[in-house]
């Protein structure tokens, strides 16, 4: 059956290019999402993980998560149908392919979160998604940030400021990002990314105002 899910899910090639937004932590992305998702209802979708854990209460399969085993999960990951994936607490984690083609299918631009590794891999797919990279006007910016969250404790924030050093020297690498975006404003920086997204933003509309 899961063979049959990826089967049936990846032929349905057809669709809007997928978005991958990648940046440090606390450079804005899911501030800029969330202004994107309210200006434009019904435009952006995002693809269902798959996971090898079990569903927690209330959970649904094809909701939340596609709920797998690991040896389904890993015989689909050496195969190549997998985007990308981690593994947490014992538990695997990765967006296939296939998910994002199913938003695709939905006249849905597919939006992914996701970090280095993951652009990386995706860089080895015909996915051939917009790269847009969301990076703060410095590391002394993105520290400001990160301590007025007052979430963090200072070794994670050690961390994640080290994190985000090499996540903006990555994000100079030529060729990698399509569109790099310093949040210094974050109106300036919305207008951007919008900018950035409004052919095929248009062209998704189009679509569903003729069907």
């Amino acid at each position: 059956m899961y063979k049959r899910f990826f089967a049936r899910l990846y032929s349905a090639m057809a669709g809007p290019r997928p978005v991958v937004l990648s940046g440090p932590s606390g450079a804005g992305k899911s501030t800029l999402l969330k202004k994107l998702l309210k200006e434009y209802s019904g435009v952006f979708g995002f693809s269902v993980s798959h996971t090898t854990r079990n569903p927690r209460p209330g959970e649904e399969n094809g909701k939340d998560y596609h709920y797998v085993t690991r040896e389904a999960m890993q015989f689909a990951i050496d195969k190549g149908d997998f985007i990308e994936s981690a593994e947490f607490s014992g538990n695997m984690y990765g967006t296939s392919k296939a998910a994002v083609q199913a938003v695709r299918a939905r006249n849905l631009i597919c939006i992914l979160d996701i970090d280095m590794q993951g652009v990386k891999n995706i860089k080895k797919t015909d996915l051939n998604p917009i790269y847009i990279s969301i990076q703060p006007p410095s590391l002394d910016v993105l520290e400001a940030r990160l301590r007025d969250r007052k979430t963090e404790s200072e070794e994670n924030l050690q961390r994640r400021l080290r994190a985000a050093k090499v996540d903006i020297e990555f994000s100079k690498e030529p060729n990698m990002f399509d569109v790099i975006i310093v949040n210094d404003n974050l109106e300036d920086a919305y207008g951007h990314l919008r900018d950035a997204l409004l052919e095929e933003i248009n062209t998704v509309r189009k679509i569903n105002i003729s069907s």
